[in-house]
């Protein structure tokens, strides 16, 4: 038989055996047409609330799509989600492997791409008793109130002779809180006064944070649509592998020079007031460093970040 019709055949017979398996799975009910390959895709529309609200008004509050190669369940009425998250919260725990999962989440496994099991649920112990516990974000309120102070301070400054100004204040919160952020990871602070010896890592850590929100946040059709990874037409994925590398380096250079400070502590006898989170993870990986690899602490940081 020619490769051809080998090939319509097994085209055939999985779009055969995809109808059938649909039925019998006993799915909610799914909107018309779906194409091949591209499944419920072409219903979408920006923006997306609004086209997903009309398909559940049309079909229903519960309703099975595919997104190209991913079955997608949408959910609008307010009993069916509680029923999703709490009844049934561990059937709807795991996360779904996209690209940036991959890359960024150290091959699934950081905290917020890490399947349901025991070491999800190893990681989750650890930052809800050791890092973000109540008592550990309380140690860090002066670093709070300090910030928000500067923040009061900068913007007052705006203002000469007690006139009104414009203040841009996107940017004034997205540097408070990344100046939060560093302070309790890493001890040090990118905007503000006495920070120009800082002021290239600042650049390079503001555009890091930048791009990290727009590849892993944005959608990528590489995720509906693999055989576009397969085939190398997503450019996405070696964007993505650039970022790791610089995300990487970024983090590790924190660890080392934490490190560095640790053993000049503890060789002047010096006992730490206060630590940074990092610190706090350095210590752990002491008493269990086969657990606690580099790789990990690294992950961890950027769940902070």
């Amino acid at each position: 038989m020619d490769i051809p019709y080998i090939f319509l055949l097994f085209i055939f017979t999985f779009f055969l055996a995809k109808h059938f398996l649909h039925r019998y799975k006993n799915l909610p009910p799914s909107p018309s047409p779906a194409l091949p390959i591209l499944g419920h895709l072409h219903l979408l529309k920006k923006p997306l609330p609004r086209t997903l609200s009309a398909l559940s008004k049309a079909h229903g509050p519960i309703l099975s799509l595919r997104f190209g190669s991913r079955p997608v369940l949408l959910v609008s009425s307010p009993s069916a989600a509680e029923e999703c998250f709490t009844r049934n919260d561990v059937v709807f725990a795991n996360r779904p492997k996209l690209l940036a999962g991959k890359h960024l989440g150290y091959n699934y496994t950081t905290l917020v791409w890490a399947s349901y099991g025991q070491h999800w649920r190893n990681l989750r112990r650890l930052v809800s008793t050791e890092i973000l516990s109540a008592n550990r974000i309380q140690t860090f309120k002066a670093i709070r109130v300090d910030e928000v102070r500067w923040l009061l301070g900068r913007v007052y400054g705006n203002c000469s002779d007690g006139d009104f100004a414009a203040v841009e204040m996107k940017t004034v919160l997205f540097e408070m809180t990344l100046n939060n952020i560093m302070r309790m990871i890493a001890g040090k602070r990118y905007y503000g006064e006495k920070t120009a010896d800082l002021e290239d890592e600042t650049r390079k850590f503001k555009e890091m944070v930048t791009e990290s929100f727009e590849l892993s946040g944005g959608a990528n059709i590489g995720d509906f649509l693999p055989f576009l990874n397969w085939v190398g037409l997503n450019g996405l994925d070696k964007r993505l592998k650039v970022l790791k590398q610089k995300r990487d380096k970024f983090m590790q250079d924190l660890i080392e020079e934490h490190r560095k400070e640790k053993k000049k502590s503890e060789n002047a006898c010096d006992q730490q007031t206060s630590k940074t989170m990092t610190d706090v993870l350095l210590s752990l990986q002491e008493n269990e460093p086969e657990y606690y690899t580099d790789e990990i602490i690294r992950g961890l940081m950027q769940v902070l970040f």
